[in-house]
């Protein structure tokens, strides 16, 4: 447990390494959750709290992994908890400064803020390995105040998420966050908002930033009734390919959603929906800008709700696409897990498809196909029960 006024300074030779013994992690990072892994380094109600210099914090994550597959790991069986350890869980705190440090091999996710406010992630590197599953960045649960930058992060799964996770929901909402000048490659989403959101995701600029050799790109994926409103995405250079079903996403490099969540039984399913409740209606997403955006991938943008006052005022200006075949994995698909009905939409890939939503506006962006054309690749632009949809310069 860290604490108030303390500087964990790692000089460059230094190294934390996590226990690979499970039975020394016995404080869920959840609350009263215990089904999505427990806290390594913690810290609760703390204030001037930092960490500093050139060293390592290892997560040790494969110690806690089941059986290697192609492209992740199996999970052990959860019984009453889920042992696997975030590395870093800062809970309610204020002045958070984390530069520089190498953080990386996490079990579960890496860094996460939940109900913090006035946060700096200057300068690190968060180095995870892309086969673990959960294994996310920087995870932004309702918090405020935050700037990210300059950071380079690969995970297995997302790598700077914002969210609202239903356990936290007394912290408030998420909101006034900046990233720019990061550098992420994702096997799940490089850059995601949602899924978890109970409270409101709001001002938000993503600026400056490559995203590589990932499977989604840009998220928005909305499954809770929280609602996600006035966000920036611009100037960001996309590179996106399919990867196996283990991984939500089928390399969209702009993805924009709003469904209710599908009800399940896995490990945490309880914690999913209001407490009492078996259904609701999802959030909006509302007033989001994509400026300056270059994307190469096997699929197109993907904009997509279950009703039509679901997604309002939705704005591409020059954003430019072009999808090549590059796996053999199927195409002609998009992803809508995890969501109730199907989990995908199997057909064509457009360079735009867009369903269900109101004032969606595309202006001086161009689609280019790669040399081999698959006979899956159809059209520029896909819509269907778009309220005022405007296209000008769209090639």
């Amino acid at each position: 447990t860290v604490a108030s006024y303390v500087d964990l300074h790692l000089e460059a030779n230094a190294k934390l390494l996590a226990n690979p013994d499970e039975k020394v992690y016995n404080k869920s990072a959840f609350r009263d959750n215990k089904g999505e892994g427990m806290m390594w380094i913690s810290g609760t109600n703390i204030v001037q709290f930092s960490i500093s210099g050139k060293g390592k914090i290892d997560g040790n994550g494969v110690s806690f992994m089941g059986k290697e597959l192609e492209d992740s790991y199996e999970l052990k069986p959860v019984h009453e908890f889920d042992p696997r350890p975030h590395v870093l869980t800062l809970i309610n705190g204020k002045e958070i400064r984390i530069k520089d440090v190498i953080i990386g091999n996490s079990a579960y996710w890496t860094v996460h803020l939940v109900g913090c406010n006035d946060v700096v992630i200057d300068g690190i590197s968060i180095l995870n390995n892309l086969k673990i599953r959960n294994g996310d960045g920087i995870d932004v649960d309702h918090s405020k105040n935050v700037r990210i930058s300059n950071c380079f992060i690969e995970s297995g799964d997302d790598c700077i998420c914002l969210k609202n996770r239903r356990e936290y929901q007394d912290l408030g909402p998420c909101e006034n966050i900046l990233v720019t000048n990061c550098t992420m490659t994702s096997r799940s989403c490089a850059i995601k908002i949602g899924s978890e959101n109970m409270d409101r995701i709001s001002h938000v600029v993503v600026n400056n930033c490559i995203i590589r050799d990932s499977n989604r790109g840009i998220g928005i994926q909305n499954r809770d009734e929280g609602t996600v409103e006035n966000i920036i995405f611009s100037n960001i250079v996309i590179d996106c390919k399919f990867f196996s079903n283990v991984w939500w996403g089928k390399a969209e490099p702009i993805y924009v959603t709003a469904y209710t969540r599908k009800a399940g039984d896995h490990k945490d399913a309880g914690w999913r929906f209001p407490k009492g409740m078996a259904d609701y209606e999802v959030g909006t997403v509302t007033d989001i800008s994509f400026n300056n955006i270059k994307c190469e991938s096997e699929n197109g943008v993907f904009l997509s709700a279950e009703s039509k006052d679901k997604i309002q005022n939705i704005y591409f200006d020059e954003v430019d696409l072009m999808i090549c075949k590059r796996t053999n994995y199927e195409g002609g698909i998009y992803d809508k897990r995890p969501s109730k009905g199907d989990d995908f939409v199997k057909g064509k890939t457009y360079g735009f498809y867009l369903d269900n939503a109101s004032n969606v506006n595309i202006r001086n962006s161009t689609v280019r196909w790669g040399d081999t054309r698959p006979s899956y690749f159809a059209d520029t632009l896909f819509s269907q029960n778009i309220d005022g949809l405007q296209t000008f310069n769209l090639k």
